[in-house]
């Protein structure tokens, strides 16, 4: 169009149409791509990634599902808008492998070499001499793009926009939890610190797993994100609200479109009889991390949430009481700190409190210390207290110390051997056989969640604490005396 004659009322409208393409990443990607059909949802986040443009959101993070057009508009579009409006602007442009983000940074420079391209910015253009798809530069600016697969190499680059494109191949690499590590330890030593200060960070993916890229920097960083989650389905209010919580969002949202329960995202894309149909294919689990972006535990391994009625009281009387704690020593992240208060009457058991958190070591000592002296005044001397004792000689320190913190109390150390998982089996047996009740309290629902979600979930603090609970009042399994070489 910018080589033809156009006649003044066309000249006109061909003005506005620029003018309006300069101002909003959602003109511009219908000025370079006319062909391109946006629905609501394109709309939304390209308001959203406009914010990232204008430097009203720093941080922003797009949970949607698969094969709804979201790379379009983050990692081809919103880099060379980005060029357009801030060419002195380096960018990083990262996905789960190398070859994905060279073909997404290769269309970035096409459309930035294009016609349309100049038409809008014409003094934006990339260098003759630096073009590779790895790291191009624009002539005459600062602007630069480096693409690579996550732990690829960026070292020695900056930027002030650091997109993220599906950390995660698949189901697979989402499940290892050596890969999930490995992805989290790159966001924080290469990538997050390559991003200059006032910089941005775009993390848009279809989610796997709870304990995912996304699922880390909510439970690290929360509050820190402009979180768009965007389901396939529109849910109900109770549902958005439970869903919400489980990535630790606010309730009473509406839906981020307006739409009414049930209906689609992308309609065009992806009907509502589409997604039903999905739904059925993929299951529960896949559906809730994958189209809903709000993963669930793998449940229905070991424990099962009907198995556990939950009881207003305690017997007034118990026939004895344990308090066993699962040790951890890192303050807000990684594995937590688990102590479950199990009682026995008669061959019924009954969980009577959980306290849970991730705490440092000299915390950790604190609320141990007040959590024994909690379990004395409510039930006198009879509370034995257990600690797990982990491998090593940093193990016996802990212990060590954790004994010498709970001076005057009955507290005893176990070195426990066999997996997780077989340490479970005698408390999951009396579980669904109906012998384990709960009292209700604030943390049963996490509690229950963990145990649902055993052993692939993402935390197993709760159910280790309530193995050792339940092993020494059921089955007066003995320890391996290890207190008496201190």
């Amino acid at each position: 169009m910018t080589n033809l004659q156009l006649s003044p009322p066309e000249a006109a409208r061909e003005l506005l149409a620029r003018r309006i393409a300069r101002r909003h990443l959602l003109p511009f990607t219908k000025y370079t791509y006319p062909r391109y059909q946006p629905e609501l949802f394109h709309r939304f986040l390209a308001d959203a990634l406009n914010d990232v443009v204008e430097g009203n959101c720093n941080r922003l993070m797009v949970l949607a599902p698969p094969q709804h057009g979201k790379s379009e508009l983050v990692s081809v579009r919103l880099p060379a808008y980005w060029f357009g409006r801030r060419p002195d602007d380096p960018v990083i442009l990262t996905s789960y492998a190398a070859s994905l983000a060279h073909s997404k940074s290769r269309q970035a420079r096409e459309v930035v070499e294009s016609p349309s391209f100049k038409a809008l910015f014409p003094n934006v253009t990339t260098s003759r001499t630096s073009r590779a798809v790895d790291n191009w530069t624009l002539a005459d600016h600062r602007g630069e793009l480096v693409a690579a697969g996550v732990g690829g190499p960026i070292t020695g680059h900056g930027a002030l926009l650091g997109i993220i494109d599906d950390p995660f191949e698949n189901y697979a690499q989402a499940e290892s939890a050596t890969v999930r590590e490995n992805v989290w330890q790159w966001y924080r030593s290469t990538l997050r610190t390559r991003i200059w200060e006032e910089g941005a960070i775009v993390l848009v993916l279809t989610r796997w797993h709870e304990d995912d890229l996304a699922g880390r920097l909510l439970k690290a960083q929360p509050g820190q994100w402009r979180v768009l989650r965007l389901p396939a389905l529109a849910e109900t209010q109770s549902e958005r609200d439970e869903n919400n919580r489980r990535i630790g969002q606010p309730a009473n949202q509406p839906d981020p479109l307006g739409r009414k329960p049930g209906e689609a995202l992308c309609p065009k894309r992806f009907s509502k009889q589409a997604l039903e149909a999905i739904k059925q294919d993929v299951g529960s689990y896949v559906w809730f991390a994958q189209y809903g972006g709000s993963p669930r535990p793998s449940g229905g391994n070991k424990f099962k949430r009907e198995w556990f009625e939950i009881l207003p009281t305690a017997p007034a009387e118990l026939d004895e009481t344990v308090r066993y704690w699962d040790n951890a020593a890192t303050q807000g992240g990684g594995a937590h700190t688990a102590g479950v208060l199990m009682g026995r009457k008669n061959t019924t058991y009954f969980v009577l409190n959980v306290v849970r958190g991730q705490w440092s070591t000299g915390q950790r000592n604190k609320v141990q210390k007040q959590v024994a002296q909690l379990d004395r005044q409510r039930y006198g001397n009879e509370v034995i207290t257990w600690v797990e004792q982990e491998p090593g000689s940093s193990g016996v320190d802990s212990v060590q110390a954790t004994i010498t913190n709970l001076s005057g109390y009955s507290v005893f150390a176990e070195r426990p051997t066999g997996s997780k998982e077989v340490r479970a089996m005698p408390f999951e047996a009396q579980s669904e056989g109906g012998n384990v009740k709960l009292i209700e309290g604030p943390w049963n629902t996490e509690y229950l969640e963990e145990l649902e979600g055993f052993p692939n979930g993402m935390f197993k603090d709760q159910v280790d604490a309530s193995s050792g609970a339940f092993n020494k009042i059921a089955l007066q399994i003995e320890p391996e005396a290890i207190i008496v070489s201190f």
